[in-house]
């Protein structure tokens, strides 16, 4: 799993995925174990916040994709364990799978991440593209950190 060249942009499926699953995650804190039938049901939550409403719009593309069988499964065991880490983090790791497995599945996903305002940009060898962090980045050889 690395990057994909999609038509003449690279796509980090790393950065890509660490983009989206704020807007994922929201969707399935939300909707629990109803998410495959109320994110392909056009008529629910039309008046949805602006993350749930991309988080949707993410899932809804990744369910209609090739690699639809195992997402949805991985979807189904997280959402059965609610607050387990380990099956959020399974999910999180389907979901990447089925971006590097994909070329035009990556692309979509970060054209809708791109027509909401969300820019992925990582460039050169040991660069970082990141949404959202909440600890330390590192990059580098032999590189260290302390706090």
């Amino acid at each position: 799993m690395g990057r994909l060249v999609v038509g003449v942009v690279v796509v980090d499926v790393g950065a890509l995925v660490d983009a989206a699953w704020p807007y994922l995650a929201a969707v399935v804190r939300g909707y629990g174990s109803a998410l495959v039938q109320r994110v392909t049901d056009e008529s629910v939550d039309a008046s949805a916040g602006a993350t749930v409403s991309l988080g949707r719009r993410l899932w809804r593309r990744l369910f209609g994709s090739a690699e639809a069988p195992a997402v949805e499964a991985a979807v189904l065991e997280a959402t059965e364990h609610p607050g387990d880490a380990d099956y959020l983090a399974g999910l999180r790791l389907q979901v990447k799978k089925a971006l590097a497995a994909d070329e035009a599945l990556a692309g979509d996903l970060a054209g809708l991440l791109r027509s909401d305002g969300v820019t992925i940009v990582a460039a050169g060898e040991g660069s970082a593209a990141v949404h959202t962090n909440t600890g330390i980045i590192s990059t580098g050889d032999n590189a260290t950190n302390s706090l």
